[in-house]
């Protein structure tokens, strides 16, 4: 199907599972992942009104994103893995990083975005089903207190959720316990109301479970397969 068209059926799918979940659609931004997608997939998915963009690679991003200046409103994620000697670049060409797991990066995100003058949105990326071949932050880590603890320091950051990819399963309702894990971390952590921490955001789910993934609250769902088509194997 064209683009326009698997865009048009994921926001009716989304609709349909904030009604069973008793949310408004609107609380639920769909993001589209547009890693190894070239540029006029892109511009047609932004023409089909998807505005925020999710890529997993600072040097893919940056070879395509003067070709993608000039669409309005769009918003750049990376909610891939980041490494500390990438983040002044991913500071230039992001507006907010999904993939904060450690003090570490966080401190170095936090520098670099002041020597530009910016302020950038990041998301807490948590490894919810404790797989070490996945980054994030696990649970129970003294790593995730670290970081809340740090982010009054970072006054270029605004911390405003957590992120997770579950293991995967077939079935997606396998998914549910780890998105509501995620969900339950969240309000643990909004509840200390911590300064310069903002829990809104719960970015979880993707092609093939974003449908639970709001039923059980997330608030901004990745979706690529299902938007852009397969990608190529490598």
């Amino acid at each position: 199907m064209p683009i326009a068209d698997n865009v048009a059926w994921i926001r009716q799918r989304i609709a349909a599972a904030a009604t069973r979940a008793n949310r408004d659609p609107q609380e639920i931004t769909l993001m589209g992942v547009s890693k190894t997608f070239p540029v006029e997939s892109i511009r047609e998915a932004h023409a089909a009104g998807l505005r925020v963009f999710g890529e997993n690679r600072v040097q893919e991003f940056a070879a395509k994103s003067s070709a993608l200046r000039d669409l309005t409103g769009a918003q750049w994620h990376l909610i891939g893995h980041l490494q500390t000697n990438k983040a002044a670049r991913a500071a230039e060409l992001f507006d907010a990083v999904d993939s904060v797991d450690s003090v570490r990066t966080a401190e170095k995100l936090n520098a670099v975005a002041a020597s530009a003058g910016k302020t950038l949105d990041v998301l807490i990326e948590i490894n919810v089903g404790g797989e070490t071949a996945k980054t994030g932050v696990a649970p129970a880590s003294g790593e995730l207190e670290q970081i809340l603890r740090g982010a009054p320091n970072w006054g270029n950051l605004k911390i405003r959720g957590l992120m997770t990819v579950p293991p995967y399963a077939e079935d997606p309702a396998g998914s549910r316990p780890y998105f509501r894990h995620l969900r339950e971390i969240r309000d643990t952590v909004a509840a200390r109301a911590l300064p310069g921490i903002g829990m809104d955001e719960l970015s979880m789910g993707m092609s093939h479970d974003f449908e639970v993934a709001i039923e059980e609250g997330a608030t901004s769902v990745r979706v690529g397969t299902a938007i852009f088509g397969e990608r190529a194997k490598a």
